[in-house]
């Protein structure tokens, strides 16, 4: 995409013929293009940065010594795993630098369509952002998941008539693409000339090289340097990822410590408030990138530059002349923390605060609240196994593990569940009252009683349960999954039918009204109340939230029963002598 044209009055700043808006004084300016450091001033007008060097200017900073940056992007992202509505979610990442993210809205779209994709669009435009939508292209993400609403090609078209939609989001149903699907490749062909996101873990060999010939142009879901490596040669873009559950940037590092940063970009996926307030955002993942190798420069490039190139940010991503005011001051590159951070030449942010007033409220619309809509109200028998596997029976268990969203399928002798800890799950359909539930086993979890429940359950976002293998637990799951049917949607703890900790996600059952803190605060409850019960995981939620994705390998549970994504189709729980 070309770059943004000006008007006169901007080149007459630029010439010296008129005053600037503002002048940042004697800082070292990034060049993404040499990765230099240059030590002059930089000057801003109406919004846009016009040129360096002294100029005069209506208002002049001092940040002598101090380094400058484009504002940062985030490559690959989905707005609803932050738990936060869109205004909340920009005073939170604004004042760690990041001024522009490409999301895929494809969690709310699996609950409320393209209605409500354009409602997250239409509260994105006053907001002092550039918030960036890709149109979900996997809506539900494949056959085996309930969701309550669908994407056609038809609809993805329309989407890509707003002009803050870049282009066609991660196209998880790789084995569709490969396989030569007529809807899916209908859907990648409404793109156009924008970009088709990809989303391929473990793809290699021939059956990459024909996902590559459908079109597709990225991939976050590396996992090993080998597998990025493949598909970096053959083209691909390759988004290095940390997120909350999923973090690859240290084993990927290598990748760019030997390559260089062409085709690489950073992104956050899925991160959730406690981590964006701990350790940040996109400032956090170059801080990762550091130090496993990557040089600060290059990782900066990486989170500026190639974004802003792979998406078509044709006014961002650089501090060149003609380009928007997106600008990071640090009084030191250690840390990371943003002094001062301007966007589109105003300042938002300082000393790591939001200025008053720069972040309007906006309001979720009332058609996103009161989401959940089960058959009936739910009893434990309904959550369990039925009939219940016999003592020579073999069961299928989905082995979860820390820090990655990928599982394992184990194969276990059911008299031997109680000796392994492993735990009941089930998810229930909560768009349509079909009534439909599927169950299973799961290991990992490590809950010696009670349960946890979450609206929350990628993509199509049923309503998940996990819990113990007592009648007690099971009575557990049963008020966990009535108690959030009655709430609009959240994640929740229980123990002996009480309610130990809660947090509300009324907004399609998947984001709050509150902010970073209280959002986060409210997850920190639940995440200690569910330790309580024995889980073994740092982020309980964010792992059973990914065990519905059908899409990723090895076992998954949807409403609709077992699925083993290397078949890619529905297998039974129990294997019978």
């Amino acid at each position: 995409m070309a770059k943004s044209r000006n008007n006169f009055t901007t080149i007459e700043v630029a010439r010296g013929d008129r005053q600037a808006d503002l002048v940042l004084r004697g800082g070292k300016i990034f060049s993404t293009s040499t990765r230099e450091w240059i030590e002059t001033d930089l000057a801003i007008a109406s919004g846009v940065i016009v040129g360096w060097g002294r100029r005069a200017a209506k208002e002049v900073v001092d940040v002598s010594g101090c380094y400058l940056t484009p504002g940062f992007i985030d490559s690959h992202m989905h707005l609803e795993s932050t738990k936060l509505w869109v205004d909340n979610f920009v005073a939170t990442v604004l004042p760690h630098g990041t001024t522009a993210v490409a999301a895929d809205p494809h969690e709310v779209a699996n609950v409320l369509g393209v209605d409500g994709v354009e409602a997250l669009i239409e509260a994105s435009i006053p907001l002092p952002f550039t918030f960036g939508v890709c149109a979900s292209s996997c809506v539900p993400a494949s056959r085996f998941e309930s969701s309550g609403a669908e994407l056609s090609a038809h609809d993805i078209a329309g989407l890509l008539k707003h002009d803050q939609v870049l282009g066609v989001a991660e196209m998880m149903n790789y084995p569709g693409v490969i396989g030569g699907d007529d809807d899916v490749l209908a859907k990648i062909a409404v793109a156009g000339n924008k970009r088709v996101d990809g989303h391929s873990p473990g793809v290699s060999g021939l059956s990459l090289d024909a996902y590559l010939c459908a079109g597709i142009e990225s991939d976050h879901e590396c996992t090993t340097y080998e597998e990025a490596l493949e598909k970096r040669r053959k083209g691909m873009w390759i988004f290095l990822r940390e997120g909350s559950a999923a973090k690859n940037i240290a084993k990927l590092s290598r990748l760019v410590r030997e390559f260089g940063t062409d085709h690489c970009a950073l992104c956050t996926d899925d991160r959730e408030p406690r981590l964006l307030l701990e350790k940040g955002h996109i400032n956090d993942c170059i801080r990762v990138a550091v130090k496993n190798g990557i040089t600060m420069e290059d990782a900066i490039v990486m989170a500026t530059s190639n974004a802003a190139e792979y998406h078509g940010f044709s006014n961002l991503g650089t501090l060149s002349p003609g380009y928007q005011a997106d600008v990071l001051v640090f009084r030191s590159l250690e840390g990371l923390k943003p002094y001062l951070v301007y966007q589109k030449g105003r300042l938002v942010a300082q000393d790591g605060k939001l200025l008053p007033d720069i972040v309007k409220v906006v309001p979720a619309p009332a058609g996103m609240r009161n989401t959940i809509h089960l058959k009936q109200k739910l009893s434990k028998n309904d959550l369990v196994l039925s009939p219940q596997p016999g003592d020579d029976s073999v069961v299928r268990v989905i082995e979860v593990h820390e820090g990655s969203i990928g599982t394992t399928e184990r194969l276990l002798p059911y008299k031997e569940l109680e000796t392994h800890l492993i735990n009941r799950l089930a998810v229930v359909e909560r768009h349509k009252k079909t009534g439909r539930i599927g169950r299973a086993f799961a290991l990992g979890f490590g809950l010696h009683a009670g349960a946890i429940a979450s609206t929350v359950a990628h993509d199509a976002h049923n309503l998940m349960v996990v819990g113990g293998l007592s009648e007690s637990d099971a009575k557990d799951m049963e008020v966990a999954c009535n108690y959030l049917a009655s709430r609009g949607g959240g994640q929740v703890v229980v123990y002996r039918s009480e309610i130990l900790a809660f947090t509300p996600l009324p907004i399609a059952g998947l984001m709050s009204d509150g902010s970073a803190s209280e959002v986060a605060k409210e997850m920190a409850q639940a995440q200690q109340a569910a330790r309580t019960l024995g889980s073994l995981l740092e982020e309980p939620f964010m792992i059973l939230s990914f065990i519905g994705l059908s899409v990723i390998p090895e076992l998954r549970l949807t409403d609709q029963g077992l699925v083993d994504v290397r078949l890619f189709k529905l297998v039974e729980p129990v294997l019978h002598p």
